[in-house]
């Protein structure tokens, strides 16, 4: 069926993809095996912490440098760059800052989840399949994108109304998930949502899901871990990624304050500094913000303990399943051949297997100022 279409055509679909993100056409091997499959372990106490736990320490160390991305966004990137490419199953972390004017028009997706984490402000959401919305502060969208995607995500602007700045997590997506149809999962800000005597979290018709919170040291203690998906110290996200994710947001008020965070043998793991400083393990050097914090992963070694270097230190753990498949990836397409890749460019131009609207489709939102 794909004989009537020109070369010229599949030329110009490339240059114009290629306008927008400034990617090439890359073959991102992977060999890795998968670990074992997903389970949750329970977080140790501070008081065996040393007895019971080996940390992971710091493997590679990548600063985030801002660079403009998108129509007029200014972007942190570490995964995705050439010092960080490799690090299945995640793809690209931006740390992203809209301003009056800028944001992310239209534009699609095939073959990854995409995780926006609001951080301040907040950015709406529309797509072609009719979903739209909006991600405030403390917010949190997980996409799976399967089979494609289109959609746009603009920043909300006002009178006294904070610049919107957040994080950007692409994951890949198992081979075998990758023509699934598209979900969200969504979780609204919120600081108290367990209810102990029922055990559980609840939603009503018109309340999403809120993100749990996790006290190590309690409620009136100076660290909080906001539970975006996993488990920590006893408390779990009703998030289910398509693949084995955890997401954690740590913050800690006091200098000294330390957890000892449990992950899965044979994870990929990392940091990402967002304010203050910490030490990980035992290292006496101090990981100042902005940096991407690559963990080992030795068969022995159960988590990674992390100590507050400065008061009001906050950072991202973030820790996923590796998958044993290949990565080809141009913009926002990730498959596992070259040969699918242009399968997908020519899906695209041709409004076939999730992008029947992609001729007809236009966001209400992708062309505001």
């Amino acid at each position: 069926m794909y004989k009537v279409v020109h070369l010229a055509s599949i030329v110009a679909i490339i240059v114009s993809l290629a306008a927008y993100y400034y990617y090439p056409l890359l073959n991102l091997g992977n060999t890795r095996t998968p670990s074992k499959p997903l389970t949750y372990l329970q977080n140790s106490s501070t008081s065996d912490m040393a007895a019971a736990s080996i940390s992971r320490n710091v493997s590679k160390k990548v600063l985030s440098v801002e660079t403009p991305e998108g129509a007029g966004a200014l972007v942190r990137r570490s995964i995705g760059t050439a010092k960080l490419k490799n690090l299945t199953p995640f793809l690209m972390l931006d740390h992203f800052h809209v301003a009056q004017g800028a944001g992310f028009p239209d534009h699609p997706h095939r073959g990854q989840a995409t995780v926006t984490y609001m951080l301040e402000g907040s950015s709406q959401h529309e797509d072609s399949a009719g979903h739209k919305g909006l991600i405030e502060t403390g917010g949190v969208q997980w996409m799976s994108a399967g089979r494609g995607i289109i959609h746009a995500e603009m920043p909300v602007h006002g009178p006294n109304v904070p610049e919107p700045r957040g994080l950007q997590l692409w994951i890949d997506l198992p081979k075998e998930h990758k023509m699934m149809e598209p979900t969200y999962q969504e979780l609204a800000p919120s600081e108290y949502v367990f209810f102990p005597e029922y055990n559980a979290f609840f939603k009503t018709d018109n309340q999403p899901f809120r993100i749990p919170v996790a006290y190590p040291e309690g409620p009136d203690g100076p660290t909080r871990i906001k539970v975006i998906s996993g488990k920590s110290y006893g408390v779990e996200s009703p998030v289910r990624p398509v693949g084995g994710c955890w997401y954690f947001h740590v913050i800690f008020d006091k200098k000294g304050s330390t957890i000892f965070q449990d992950i899965l043998p044979g994870w990929t793991a990392f940091i990402y500094t967002l304010k203050g400083s910490i030490n990980i393990g035992n290292e006496a050097l101090p990981q100042e913000s902005f940096h991407t914090l690559v963990l080992s992963s030795e068969p022995d070694e159960t988590g990674v303990k992390i100590t507050a270097a400065k008061d009001n230190t906050e950072f991202v753990l973030i820790a996923g399943e590796p998958l044993d498949q290949t990565v080809f990836q141009y913009g926002p397409f990730v498959m596992t051949t070259r040969e699918e890749i242009q399968k997908t460019l020519l899906d695209y131009q041709m409004g076939l297997n999730g992008f029947e609207k992609a001729r007809s489709w236009k966001s209400e939102i992708g062309n505001r100022k």
